[in-house]
Parts: structure tokens; sequence; C-alpha cells
């Protein structure tokens, strides 16, 4: 009907009330999944370094 809500649209009250169970597994799982991947960046590194290394000396000959 025209001029009534469905539940859906009525909004949700927008004060913050802390939920500690939820802040645990959220700070769990941040910690657990929300790392640089060091070993990657590392690997690359070295990849490129031979790769320009040899380059380098192929060009000298």
């Amino acid at each position: 009907m025209p001029g009534q809500m469905a539940q859906e649209d009525v909004m949700k009250s927008m004060i913050w009330k802390p939920d500690e169970e939820h802040d645990r597994q959220v700070n769990a799982y941040l910690d657990a999944e929300n790392h640089a991947p060091y070993e990657i960046i590392w690997a690359i590194g070295i990849v490129m370094f031979c790769l320009f290394t040899a380059v380098v000396l192929i060009g000298n000959f």
C-alpha cells in the first residue's frame, strides 16, 4: 500500500554497541590473515636481481 513502509525499509539504529566477542573474532581473523607476503617479495627481488645481472653479463659479450 502506498504510504506504508515495509519492515525492510526501516532504518537500523546507528548507536554503536560494543560486541567484545565479535571484536575478538575479527581481531583473531585479521591477525591470521592480514600480513605482507615477505617471502614472495624477497623471492621476486632476488629473481629480478639475477635477471638484471644475467642481462648485463650477456650484454657485455
